[in-house]
């Protein structure tokens, strides 16, 4: 007896449906005050997106330590110096910067 064999772009799909769920989820049980399940979720979602080769969307931001969601005001503050956007994790005190450079320039 074969296997059915399910194609990559269903995988991807099916894969991206999940991550959204359980991103959703995480942003939620922060609202709530549970930090420990809103990790879970995250870690769940990174590892459905590695195992289905699918990425986490950029509207998702997560602490790469402690991977707990970054909500602005709620997880993590959003400070801008020096020509970067600096962003660090309230839990952990991870500090993630990025540049703005080209909105300057306009």
């Amino acid at each position: 007896m074969s296997k059915r064999r399910i194609s990559q772009k269903d995988v991807s799909r099916i894969g991206a449906d999940r991550i959204a769920r359980l991103m959703a989820l995480s942003e939620q049980a922060v609202r709530d005050g549970r930090e420990d399940r809103a990790r879970r979720y995250v870690d769940l979602a990174r590892r459905i997106g590695m195992k289905t080769r699918t990425g986490i969307p950029r509207e998702w931001r997560y602490c790469k330590e402690c991977l707990l969601p970054m909500m602005p005001g709620l997880t993590c503050t959003v400070r801008l110096s020096n020509h970067k956007v600096c962003v660090t994790c309230g839990s952990c005190g991870t500090v993630r910067r990025k540049p703005y450079l080209e909105e300057q320039r306009t």
